[in-house]
Protein backbone atom coordinates (compact mmCIF):
# COMPACT_ATOMS: atom_id res chain seq x y z
CA UNK A 1 0.00 0.00 0.00
CA UNK A 2 1.40 3.17 -1.09
CA UNK A 3 0.19 6.08 0.96
CA UNK A 4 1.32 9.62 0.61
CA UNK A 5 1.12 12.26 3.28
CA UNK A 6 1.49 15.98 3.19
CA UNK A 7 2.02 18.52 5.90
CA UNK A 8 -0.31 21.43 6.40
CA UNK A 9 0.90 23.45 9.28
CA UNK A 10 1.52 21.16 12.18
CA UNK A 11 -0.94 18.49 10.97
CA UNK A 12 -0.13 15.65 8.71
CA UNK A 13 -2.93 14.65 6.41
CA UNK A 14 -3.45 11.87 3.95
CA UNK A 15 -3.71 12.98 0.39
CA UNK A 16 -6.23 10.33 -0.50
CA UNK A 17 -8.30 8.31 1.87
CA UNK A 18 -8.15 4.67 1.12
CA UNK A 19 -11.62 3.32 0.43
CA UNK A 20 -12.65 0.52 2.65
CA UNK A 21 -13.36 -2.46 0.59
CA UNK A 22 -16.66 -4.00 1.31
CA UNK A 23 -17.23 -7.54 0.34
CA UNK A 24 -19.43 -7.94 -2.63
CA UNK A 25 -22.88 -9.22 -1.62
CA UNK A 26 -23.67 -12.74 -2.62
CA UNK A 27 -26.17 -13.11 -5.45
CA UNK A 28 -28.28 -15.60 -3.46
CA UNK A 29 -28.57 -13.15 -0.57
CA UNK A 30 -29.67 -10.40 -2.93
CA UNK A 31 -32.28 -12.62 -4.53
CA UNK A 32 -33.52 -13.76 -1.10
CA UNK A 33 -33.80 -10.14 0.05
CA UNK A 34 -35.75 -9.20 -3.09
CA UNK A 35 -38.04 -12.21 -2.67
CA UNK A 36 -38.80 -11.28 0.95
CA UNK A 37 -39.48 -7.68 -0.08
CA UNK A 38 -41.83 -8.90 -2.81
CA UNK A 39 -43.66 -11.16 -0.33
CA UNK A 40 -43.97 -8.30 2.18
CA UNK A 41 -45.38 -6.03 -0.53
CA UNK A 42 -47.83 -8.73 -1.68
CA UNK A 43 -48.97 -9.34 1.90
CA UNK A 44 -49.41 -5.59 2.40
CA UNK A 45 -51.51 -5.35 -0.79
CA UNK A 46 -53.63 -8.34 0.32
CA UNK A 47 -54.24 -6.75 3.74
CA UNK A 48 -55.27 -3.51 2.08
CA UNK A 49 -57.63 -5.41 -0.25
CA UNK A 50 -59.08 -7.32 2.69
CA UNK A 51 -59.79 -4.07 4.52
CA UNK A 52 -61.45 -2.57 1.49
CA UNK A 53 -64.92 -4.02 0.86
CA UNK A 54 -66.79 -3.13 -2.26
CA UNK A 55 -70.49 -2.24 -2.32
CA UNK A 56 -71.34 -5.56 -4.00
CA UNK A 57 -69.59 -7.52 -1.27
CA UNK A 58 -71.33 -5.50 1.44
CA UNK A 59 -74.70 -6.09 -0.26
CA UNK A 60 -73.97 -9.83 -0.48
CA UNK A 61 -73.02 -10.01 3.21
CA UNK A 62 -76.12 -8.02 4.16
CA UNK A 63 -78.32 -10.38 2.16
CA UNK A 64 -76.67 -13.37 3.88
CA UNK A 65 -77.32 -11.85 7.31
CA UNK A 66 -80.97 -11.21 6.40
CA UNK A 67 -81.42 -14.78 5.15
CA UNK A 68 -79.81 -16.27 8.26
CA UNK A 69 -81.91 -14.04 10.54
CA UNK A 70 -85.10 -15.00 8.68
CA UNK A 71 -84.22 -18.69 8.95
CA UNK A 72 -83.53 -18.35 12.68
CA UNK A 73 -86.81 -16.52 13.32
CA UNK A 74 -88.72 -19.11 11.26
CA UNK A 75 -87.11 -21.95 13.16
CA UNK A 76 -88.00 -20.38 16.50
CA UNK A 77 -91.62 -19.85 15.37
CA UNK A 78 -91.92 -23.46 14.19
CA UNK A 79 -90.51 -24.75 17.47
CA UNK A 80 -92.98 -22.55 19.36
CA UNK A 81 -95.88 -23.90 17.29
CA UNK A 82 -94.76 -27.48 17.87
CA UNK A 83 -94.56 -26.85 21.62
CA UNK A 84 -98.04 -25.28 21.67
CA UNK A 85 -99.52 -28.16 19.68
CA UNK A 86 -97.88 -30.74 21.93
CA UNK A 87 -99.35 -28.98 24.99
CA UNK A 88 -102.77 -28.90 23.29
CA UNK A 89 -102.49 -32.63 22.46
CA UNK A 90 -101.52 -33.39 26.06
CA UNK A 91 -104.55 -31.43 27.29
CA UNK A 92 -106.86 -33.31 24.89
CA UNK A 93 -105.40 -36.66 25.92
CA UNK A 94 -105.98 -35.75 29.56
CA UNK A 95 -109.56 -34.80 28.71
CA UNK A 96 -110.07 -38.11 26.87
CA UNK A 97 -108.73 -40.03 29.86
CA UNK A 98 -111.11 -38.18 32.18
CA UNK A 99 -114.08 -38.83 29.84
CA UNK A 100 -113.21 -42.54 29.57
CA UNK A 101 -112.99 -42.84 33.34
CA UNK A 102 -116.34 -41.07 33.69
CA UNK A 103 -117.85 -43.30 30.98
CA UNK A 104 -116.60 -46.46 32.70
CA UNK A 105 -117.99 -45.31 36.04
CA UNK A 106 -121.42 -44.60 34.54
CA UNK A 107 -121.43 -47.92 32.67
CA UNK A 108 -120.65 -49.80 35.88
CA UNK A 109 -123.39 -47.84 37.63
CA UNK A 110 -125.90 -48.79 34.93
CA UNK A 111 -124.81 -52.44 34.88
CA UNK A 112 -125.05 -52.73 38.66
CA UNK A 113 -128.43 -50.97 38.76
CA UNK A 114 -130.06 -53.47 36.36
CA UNK A 115 -131.22 -56.68 38.03
CA UNK A 116 -131.53 -59.27 35.25
CA UNK A 117 -133.28 -61.77 37.50
CA UNK A 118 -135.98 -59.21 38.28
CA UNK A 119 -136.44 -58.43 34.56
CA UNK A 120 -136.70 -62.16 33.75
CA UNK A 121 -139.24 -62.70 36.54
CA UNK A 122 -141.43 -59.78 35.39
CA UNK A 123 -141.25 -60.88 31.73
CA UNK A 124 -142.26 -64.48 32.45
CA UNK A 125 -144.78 -64.04 35.29
CA UNK A 126 -146.41 -60.66 34.58
CA UNK A 127 -146.06 -60.31 30.80
CA UNK A 128 -146.45 -64.02 29.95
CA UNK A 129 -143.29 -64.31 27.87
CA UNK A 130 -141.74 -67.71 27.18
CA UNK A 131 -138.40 -69.03 25.96
CA UNK A 132 -138.17 -69.53 22.19
CA UNK A 133 -138.72 -73.05 20.91
CA UNK A 134 -136.51 -74.75 18.35
CA UNK A 135 -139.07 -74.16 15.58
CA UNK A 136 -139.00 -70.38 16.18
CA UNK A 137 -135.22 -70.03 15.72
CA UNK A 138 -134.03 -69.22 12.17
CA UNK A 139 -130.31 -69.46 11.36
CA UNK A 140 -128.57 -67.42 8.65
CA UNK A 141 -125.07 -67.80 7.23
CA UNK A 142 -122.96 -64.74 6.44
CA UNK A 143 -120.12 -65.11 3.96
CA UNK A 144 -117.01 -63.11 4.97
CA UNK A 145 -118.97 -60.00 5.75
CA UNK A 146 -119.72 -58.15 8.93
CA UNK A 147 -123.25 -57.25 7.87
CA UNK A 148 -126.22 -58.75 6.09
CA UNK A 149 -128.63 -57.06 3.67
CA UNK A 150 -132.35 -57.77 4.23
CA UNK A 151 -134.36 -57.71 1.01
CA UNK A 152 -137.65 -59.06 2.42
CA UNK A 153 -139.37 -59.73 5.71
CA UNK A 154 -138.17 -62.54 7.91
CA UNK A 155 -140.64 -65.51 7.70
CA UNK A 156 -142.81 -66.20 10.75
Amino acid sequence: MNQTYYVNGSTVRQTEAQPVRQPRPDRRKIEEKQRRKHIRNAAKRNRERALHMGSGYVAFLSACVVVVAFAAVSLIQIQSQVTQRMEHIAALESQITDLKADNDARYKEIVTSVDLDYIKDVAINELGMQYATESQIVYYTVENSNFMDQYSDIPQ
